[in-house]
């Protein structure tokens, strides 16, 4: 028996089925773009542990940062005794955050950073409803699942979801959902379900990651800042999966030209120590009076923290991310080509990369079974790539933006023989 299979035989002994693992591969090391398993095979990441690595795996600065910081301490609780380390880093997040006069709160899970945007929400506006889009992934926690519009494999069977949130849909020009369907829906909505005066707070990705790297047109962006200004509602845009250069900006909402009133943060945030974060506008920042919780903020995941974005500074990783963005979007147009029945629409924001597959050219035919075999072949070649969308149809590319060019498209080239081996026959 192979040491993989072996630990996989042990983990399904003792950890719950519902924290399943994609592939039954065992990472034993890894260093930027590269990983190996227990087995001593290579392979080579397309998935950065889903937009966490953005700064590579085991990079030697936020190592050095996070080593310095164990060897001082690791752990007073930043509510009981705080340290340099996160006042530093709320600084450095307010000088970055396209929000003006900006405070933070720090967590340790996206999901924790989501919570927190409602609670301060809700605090502020002295209101409970909330807006969410279709497609849209916030969280596991229960508020967080209510807030997602995606069922399978996220919401089924954790019902029922806390009340007075409401759904409309994400524009999509590809799935023939347009900016006025969406806006039409909204004033629907205000018409005959809720006033937008009980409106607390619309959460929105700028771009869907889960629901499969759907791009928010800007105009509909802009439009939804205007409708949240004049009812006094709390805009809080979800970057965990699009912040720190992912999409070629540190912030996605900086291609918008708008100002959010709360952006959460989580993933790329600490090269890969859990720490989150809400940013928003000091007057709504401090309307609620307890925030917080026991990690929150850890000193480790400060020090990581502030080695990453120095990271991304001196290494121009916004420029890098939309190097890569051109790179593999073009392979993906080329395959396009190639197959048109088969590869439908391929969308980028930066280094945020997705390829749909569909069943004889039909948007409404997805080819969810294509992409299984898909993923399934390259992580027998040594690729690591995952899966998205409504449903799970598409490909998402998510390489470290570390990444070395030659490893980029060595990637690649695994990913077109595959294409080519499935779709040619």
């Amino acid at each position: 028996m192979t040491k993989n299979k072996e630990l996989q035989l042990r983990k399904d002994k003792v950890i719950a089925k519902g924290q399943k693992n994609l592939y039954p591969i065992y990472i034993d090391k890894a260093s930027n773009s590269e990983l190996w398993d227990v087995e001593g095979k290579r392979y080579i990441d397309f998935g950065a542990g889903i937009a966490v690595v953005n700064t590579g795996h085991n990079h030697p600065k936020i190592n050095e940062a996070m080593h310095q910081q164990i060897d001082s301490f690791t752990h007073t609780c930043f509510m009981i005794n705080p340290y340099e380390s996160g006042v530093k880093l709320a600084e450095k997040l307010s000088d970055l955050a396209p929000i003006s006069e900006a405070k933070s709160v720090f967590l340790s899970t996206g999901a924790e950073a989501v919570e927190n945007a409602i609670k301060i929400s809700k605090a502020y506006t002295k209101r409970t409803g909330i807006i969410s889009f279709n497609g849209g992934f916030h969280g596991r926690t229960n508020m967080c699942l209510g807030l997602t519009g995606k069922i399978a494999p996220y919401k089924r069977g954790f019902g029922p979801f806390p009340i007075n949130i409401f759904h409309i849909p994400f524009p999509i020009e590809y799935y023939g959902i347009t900016i006025e369907d969406s806006l039409n829906a909204l004033k629907n909505l205000f018409a005959s379900t809720i006033d937008p005066e009980d409106i607390a707070a619309m959460i929105i990705e700028p771009v869907q990651g889960e629901g499969g790297f759907n791009i928010a047109p800007i105009e509909f962006l802009k439009e939804l800042r205007k409708i949240c200004t004049e009812h006094g509602i709390v805009l809080i845009c979800d970057e965990i999966q699009t912040g720190f250069a992912r999409t070629g900006t540190f912030f996605a909402t900086e291609k918008y030209n708008i100002e959010p009133d709360l952006i959460t943060v989580a993933k790329g945030l600490a090269g890969g120590f859990p720490l989150s974060a809400v940013i928003g506008k000091s007057e709504i920042m401090d309307a609620s009076g307890s925030l917080g919780g026991t990690f929150g903020g850890s000193p480790i995941g400060c020090a990581a923290a502030l080695a990453v974005i120095q990271t991304v500074q001196e290494e121009q990783l916004c420029e890098k991310a939309n190097k890569i963005g051109d790179i593999v979007s073009e392979r993906f147009y080329k395959l396009k080509k190639q197959f048109p029945e088969s590869i439908g629409n391929i969308r980028n924001s930066g280094a945020m990369i997705a390829v749909e597959f569909v069943e004889g050219g039909n948007v409404f035919k997805p080819n969810t079974a294509l992409v299984k075999s898909i993923l399934n072949e390259a992580i027998n070649k040594g690729l690591i790539m995952l899966s998205c969308g409504i449903n799970g149809n598409a490909i998402r590319v998510l390489t470290p933006l570390t990444i070395p060019l030659n490893q980029l498209n060595e990637g690649l080239d695994i990913f077109e023989e595959i294409i080519n081996n499935l779709l040619k026959n």
